[in-house]
């Protein structure tokens, strides 16, 4: 079945044409609107830049989850041994009928690690911009968490799954509107996509993360500084997934707001800018073209680039101390031998406070 491209449903005028479309850009759903009105505010701009989370589409996440096994991607790898080793360590610290909520799911393999070690939890709450992979995603965790060596209180029937389909970056006050704790809250922010965000994007987030967790404690994955040269491996890798992966952006474009990129007209950069501690992953025009988004139109000189992602990298003392800005106590660091991946217990020192409020969204009951 096909559908309709976005863009003849919005209302963006054509700098080089007569016409207009008549219809209006509220008719648009959300996502699709955010995302033609941003990719429109990046080209109309210099430099260029657009948010990360547009790559998570479906066929993005796809792509996302593929990146996470290949060899030169280590950052997935590590994380999972982090947890293979001290899941159980990091349970302890929790109280029992807790819950735990995951900012960017993705494939929920790692916070499954998490539940299957902690005393009887009360509820999971994956949230996920990307709501086709969510829900496959959780699917895959109640077969994961039914296997032998599940605690029998991570069980079917003592869990509660509730999946949020909701773009946390805007607020996470708003991602859980409507679904009050019903004990003791614990956030998982794994991957290193605290590195996704501006410092002051990264301030934000924890701060706002920190008064939601209140009593509990905000476990947070940060990838380290090390040789540029692992860097650059791993985000341009033989197989060319990851440039695959950034030139979805514009084929998302194509299929959901009508646009007319090309994709070979684009090269995947990616390159460690060491001033600033971050992967940078640009798509660069490789001629002179006109590109058209929405009915309007771009000129793009050969060599311009959009820039699609930064991957701000850490030492464990900085995490920490941004941590503590936004009102966190640091604890325990958990790493691996070669110190490339580091995972955080971060206590939100604010006791919890229940307001006696009932559940108003679906979810998931495994039984």
């Amino acid at each position: 079945m096909t559908s309709m491209p976005a863009c003849e449903s919005l209302c963006v005028a054509d700098t080089d044409s007569s016409t207009e479309s008549q219809t209006s850009l509220a008719s648009a759903s959300d996502p699709t609107r955010s995302f033609a009105q941003d990719l429109i505010r990046a080209f109309a701009q210099l430099p260029r830049c657009i948010s990360p989370k547009y790559f998570y589409d479906a066929q993005g996440s796809q792509l996302f989850d593929r990146i996470c096994e290949l060899p030169e991607y280590y950052p997935t790898r590590i994380e999972r041994g982090i947890l293979r080793e001290y899941a159980c360590d990091i349970a302890a610290l929790m109280e029992p009928n807790a819950e735990l909520i995951e900012f960017g799911a993705g494939s929920l393999q790692k916070a499954g690690r998490l539940l299957k070690a902690m005393r009887r939890p009360a509820r999971f709450v994956p949230i996920d911009i990307s709501g086709d992979h969510l829900r496959a995603s959780v699917s895959s965790l109640t077969e994961f968490l039914v296997e032998p060596g599940t605690a029998r209180e991570s069980r079917p029937g003592h869990l509660q799954i509730v999946p949020i389909t909701a773009d946390y970056t805007r607020g996470l006050v708003q991602a859980l509107e409507g679904l009050p704790a019903i004990g003791p809250r614990y956030g998982y922010f794994a991957g290193s996509t605290i590195g996704n965000f501006t410092p002051d994007e990264a301030l934000d987030f924890l701060r706002q993360a920190a008064e939601l967790l209140r009593g509990g404690a905000l476990i947070l994955g940060t990838d380290l500084i090390k040789d540029p040269a692992v860097l650059h491996a791993a985000y341009n890798d033989a197989q060319g997934v990851t440039a695959a992966f950034n030139r979805n952006l514009l084929a998302r474009a194509n299929r959901e707001l009508g646009a007319d990129f090309v994709l070979d007209d684009y090269a995947h950069s990616a390159f460690y800018n060491a001033p600033e501690n971050r992967i940078e992953m640009h798509l660069m025009a490789l001629r002179r073209q006109t590109i058209r988004i929405c009915g309007r139109r771009f000129q793009l000189r050969e060599g311009e680039s959009l820039h699609t992602e930064n991957s701000y990298k850490f030492t464990i003392e900085s995490a920490r101390a941004l941590a503590a800005r936004a009102g966190f106590t640091p604890g325990p660091v958990w790493t691996d031998p070669a110190r490339l991946f580091a995972v955080h217990w971060l206590q939100s020192p604010r006791k919890f406070v229940s307001n006696g409020r009932g559940n108003t969204h679906s979810s998931i009951h495994l039984a």
